[in-house]
């Protein structure tokens, strides 16, 4: 159907009003990645000194031989969006889970971050048994990683055994490829950490020493590695979100401006129809005011020699 051009002007002003929102979301996808992704950097110097203090611990101890066949309460956190516009990024993340969460070992407590998330999960069959908002500010990662460690303790609690297998499942950065999803281990610690750990020589000269009883210390030290891990799980996540949300905003603005192209060619189209059909207009007027002239004048000829006398 011919569209004509005050439509076409109507839509084009439309096309730019929803390409200055799409930039305007890309813009603030870049601004809003930049927090993030320093708490994840900083939190990294967090969890060194933890595992400073697990040194310290082990160094003083007989080694420690995790029993692999201990019964053990078992937890997944899984970390989506509730903000949208980042394209499948939920049920990626769940249809990953789907076909590599180990569902061995007993039940399993699945913690979700984000109702969409959630969502994704019970159609995957996967459904979880808590479910947290995600923090809408960097400032409110540390506040989601506390709540988390909490939820933690009250699962271990309620399983009434000090063994905990916990695993965290988040987007992660992976280079030109942008993202992938990351299921990674929290709990119980990797064995070859605690073997590096006990192992690895004590650099100063002063040998570290504690007052609080072992089995206390061993555990405050465990919080501080799960909280430290929540957050940059977390703060991880909403970087990968908003690159996530970046790329599609990247796409939608190209098609955008692709879509614009298109259409002012369309309405160059159509201003050059409608100037050829009024050119037209005024020559067929043109031609038929000089053909009615002509006619006038033969007929006033015609009459004015019939209006003379006969000799």
């Amino acid at each position: 159907m011919t569209q004509t051009l005050e439509s076409l002007s109507h839509r084009l002003s439309s096309l730019q009003g929803i390409r200055s929102i799409v930039h305007t979301m890309k813009t603030l996808s870049v601004i809003n990645a930049a927090p993030y992704e320093h708490a994840a950097s900083a939190i990294e110097a967090y969890q060194e000194t933890i595992l400073l203090g697990l040194h310290a611990f082990l160094s003083q101890i007989r080694p420690l031989d995790p029993d692999p066949s201990a019964s053990r309460a078992r937890a997944l956190v899984v970390f989506g969006s509730d903000h949208g516009l980042c394209g499948n990024y939920n049920q990626a993340l769940a249809s990953y889970l789907a076909h590599n969460a180990d569902g061995s070992g007993g039940t399993q407590t699945i913690l979700c971050v984000g109702a969409q998330m959630a969502d994704a999960l019970r159609d995957v069959g996967l459904p979880p048994e808590v479910t947290v908002f995600p923090p809408a500010s960097v400032d409110g990662i540390g506040r989601l990683a506390n709540l988390l460690t909490r939820r933690i303790a009250e699962i271990r609690q309620d399983f009434g055994t000090d063994d905990m297998d916990i695993s965290l499942a988040y987007f992660t950065r992976d280079g030109q490829r942008g993202q992938r999803p990351e299921l990674a281990k929290l709990l119980p610690l990797d064995p070859d950490l605690i073997r590096d750990l006990q192992r690895k020589p004590w650099k100063s000269r002063s040998l570290p020493i504690f007052t609080l009883p072992r089995p206390e210390l061993f555990n405050a030290l465990i919080r501080g590695h799960v909280f430290a891990s929540m957050f940059r799980a977390a703060a991880e996540a909403l970087v990968t979100e908003n690159a996530a949300r970046l790329a599609q905003m990247q796409q939608a603005e190209q098609a955008v401006d692709d879509r614009l192209e298109d259409l002012a060619s369309e309405i160059r189209s159509v201003r050059q129809t409608e100037i050829t059909t009024e050119l037209l207009d005024v020559i067929i007027g043109f031609e038929a005011l000089k053909k009615k002239r002509r006619r006038q004048g033969a007929f006033d000829g015609d009459a004015g020699r019939a209006a003379q006398p006969a000799p």
